[in-house]
């Protein structure tokens, strides 16, 4: 199974004025969309399913993709790592998925998955990492295939 998760790109701060899930991106969250969704465009198969979290910005950071996605509840910042892997029916799923979420859960979850422990892990705002795993041999393979963030994409 391929699990992609990104993390959505620089949003502004909130404020009293400003709910957490209405804060929009910042121009410099606009540019690191556009450049990390131009990235994965080229390489996510056509069937990848999408799933976003309803954050105004995590919306903001997949527009750019220009692929149909589905809004969880679920995914929102407050999340816990379990409803992802639900969500994406890991390791079952026979298809390519996509979140689009928050920290702290996404960094909690790459931990989970690739050390097999609930622990704190830095995902920055706008990097994704693509998590692959396998059977071989009778057991069970995961690994990072790859972590990325938008300044590494080419222009």
């Amino acid at each position: 199974m391929e699990l992609i998760l990104w993390r959505h790109a620089h949003a502004i701060d909130g404020g009293p004025d400003l709910a957490d899930l209405e804060r929009p991106l910042s121009p410099k969250g606009v540019k690191q969309a556009a450049r990390m969704a131009q990235w994965l465009d080229a390489r996510l198969p056509e069937n990848c399913k999408i799933l976003v979290s309803p954050a105004k910005r995590t919306l903001q950071t997949v527009a750019p993709l220009m692929r149909k996605y589905k809004v969880l509840p679920e995914l929102g910042p407050e999340a816990n790592p379990l409803h992802l892997l639900e969500a994406a029916n890991w390791p079952n799923s026979r298809e390519c998925v996509l979140i689009v979420g928050h920290q702290p859960t996404l960094g909690r979850l790459i931990a989970t998955l690739v050390q097999g422990q609930d622990q704190e892990f830095e995902l920055r705002k706008g990097y994704i990492c693509w998590i692959s795993q396998r059977e071989r041999e009778g057991k069970l393979q995961t690994w990072i295939k790859a972590l990325l963030g938008a300044e590494m994409c080419a222009k």
